[in-house]
């Protein structure tokens, strides 16, 4: 079950810069601001769960690694970050340490 919740954690880790962007606009200040709390709260309530039963180091770093990969991810797809190989080569790099680390535990 901490796998799991390390998960959950690792993708809400992905919701807080989300907020964060959608506090840069005006508009939509407060609740960019409001989600960016939400996420970081759950990110953060999950990582707690999972660090029971998984080393800390370990869970940080896939719960950083999930929320890097899936923020820049999110910034293509919907923000219009750049695109590049080397950018993608850089994110594989990220998921292959993470995997390194779950099947060194």
């Amino acid at each position: 079950m901490s796998w799991i919740y390390l998960v959950v954690a690792g993708l809400l880790e992905i919701g807080w810069p989300v907020g964060l962007k959608m506090a840069q606009e005006p508009l939509t200040r407060w609740m960019g601001i409001a989600t960016a709390v939400s996420f970081m709260a759950g990110s953060g309530f999950f990582l707690w769960l999972a660090q029971r039963h998984i080393p800390m180091g370990t869970a940080y770093a896939i719960w950083t690694g999930i929320g890097a990969a899936g923020t820049f991810l999110v910034g293509v797809m919907f923000y219009g970050d750049p695109s590049t190989l080397m950018r993608y080569i850089g994110v594989l790099l990220i998921v292959a340490g993470v995997v390194t680390l779950k099947m060194a535990h």
